[in-house]
């Protein structure tokens, strides 16, 4: 499958009467401004809109025993930001899909519409593409460094048993979600990063990263079984 096309969202402003907004057909749209979708978790955070606001959606924050620091989004590529987007697709609302090639995670929300969010892209990344499940998601998840990593760094094998404790110097961030087919672990992760820099970028470790406040969203959206399309370096759907 060719790699559909995607451009920015543009919404219009809407005038309703209050006569509408009593109606069910001004509800229904009431509810759609406000973000309010049939996809996904239930008491999911609400869509951006034009009204979002990016300085408190990136503002540092408390979350659980640890403080996130805020995101200069500013210094960084709008279309890297958190926003919904025209997204041409043939997927199931509610599915993931990874463009490792453009830096680019969507969470499908119609057949035209997805929520979209900048990634970036270690070697393991690029390592392995196709369809997965989610089927373990962790907050502030334990990290086990590979073999390959330990065997390049040899000071990491102290992790290579018990893992190092969730928390902000962590790899894997804020929340982690596992990638499965079938019963086979893919070992590929969808997860934060201590290293808000590298949105955008080819980084040296690592599978998909996010920023903290972002990948807290995506969690908070996307319940367990989900499916996952990986696509290819060439922005293909794997056969």
């Amino acid at each position: 499958m060719a790699a559909p096309t995607d451009t920015t969202m543009h919404f219009s402003a809407l005038p309703i009467s209050r006569r509408a907004l009593l109606g069910g057909a001004g509800a229904t749209l009431a509810l759609t401004l406000a973000g309010c979708n049939t996809v996904g978790l239930h008491d999911q955070p609400p869509l951006p809109d034009e009204r979002f606001d990016y300085d408190l959606a990136y503002a540092a924050r408390k979350d659980g025993d640890f403080d996130i620091p805020a995101i200069n989004y500013k210094a960084f590529d709008r279309r890297y930001w958190r926003q919904v987007v025209d997204y041409e697709n043939r997927e199931i609302p509610g599915t993931i899909v990874v463009d490792p090639q453009n830096k680019f995670l969507y969470w499908i929300l119609s057949r035209r519409k997805a929520l979209r969010y900048g990634i970036g892209v270690g070697k393991a990344g690029f390592a392995w593409s196709g369809d997965a499940v989610i089927r373990m998601k962790q907050e502030w998840p334990v990290w086990r460094p590979p073999k390959e990593m330990i065997a390049r760094r040899p000071e990491l094998a102290r992790y290579g048993d018990d893992g190092m404790e969730g928390g902000p110097k962590n790899p894997l961030g804020a929340r982690a979600l596992y990638l499965w087919q079938g019963n086979v672990d893919t070992l590929y992760r969808i997860h934060g990063t201590n290293e808000p820099s590298s949105i955008g970028k080819n980084v040296s470790s690592g599978c998909i990263r996010m920023w903290h406040q972002d990948v807290i969203d995506l969690y908070a959206r996307v319940p367990m079984n989900t499916k996952v399309i990986v696509l290819g370096g060439d922005g293909t759907t794997p056969a």
